[in-house]
């Protein structure tokens, strides 16, 4: 059972709809015990960091997570919740993220180019299982105005352009995470459901 969790933030039941269509057996769920049972996790996130950080606070989930990170579980984080996997974000100074990756959420910086980045961009990609079985430079679905910069950069594996070079994808063992909506992408968005489902 993969468990998307439910803390008041993201598109779940598209994300839901979409990882079922793959073959996945999800349980939307903020219950701790489901989260324990559960083969995987993905946590969403749409919204203001500070936010979603004081959602995921309120369910009491944040050891449990941890706690199932750190014992090897894999989790694919979405959108703000690639973002929250990191120390924290400048578009909430004062709120500290989960701390699972070292670096901080940074403002994106695309002069003449409107703000937030949203709609369809290329990636680059490099070795992942996240992304088998992908053309060159496939097209993905991003809304965001905030990118990950990690302190380190090998964890970083696809990045996009719009004004600047912006963490796309980062992994690290059974940590994986894109800032990109693959439940809004299409075919290649199912395609990197379908390979987290089938890890």
């Amino acid at each position: 059972m993969i468990v998307l969790i439910d803390y008041g933030v993201g598109n779940l039941y598209s994300v839901a709809k979409a990882v079922a269509s793959v073959g996945g057996d999800v349980k939307i769920s903020g219950a701790i015990e489901d989260v324990k049972n559960a083969e995987k996790i993905i946590l969403p996130g749409v919204g203001a960091f500070g936010d979603c950080m004081k959602n995921l606070e309120a369910t009491g989930l944040i050891p449990t997570i941890k706690e199932e990170i750190a014992a090897g579980k894999k989790i694919f984080g979405i959108c703000v919740g690639l973002q929250i996997l990191f120390e924290g974000s400048e578009e909430s100074p004062n709120v500290e993220g989960l701390k699972i990756f070292s670096g901080r959420v940074k403002k994106i910086r695309a002069d003449g180019l409107k703000i937030p980045h949203m709609g369809w961009n290329s990636i680059s990609f490099g070795d992942s299982k996240l992304f088998t079985g992908l053309n060159t430079s496939p097209y993905f679905y991003f809304v965001h105005s905030y990118h990950a910069a990690p302190v380190d950069e090998n964890i970083i594996t696809a990045t996009t352009v719009y004004g600047e070079t912006i963490t796309a994808a980062v992994e690290r063992d059974n940590i994986f995470a894109t800032q990109f909506h693959p439940e809004k992408s299409g075919d290649v968005g199912l395609r990197v459901l379908q390979n987290f489902v089938s890890m």
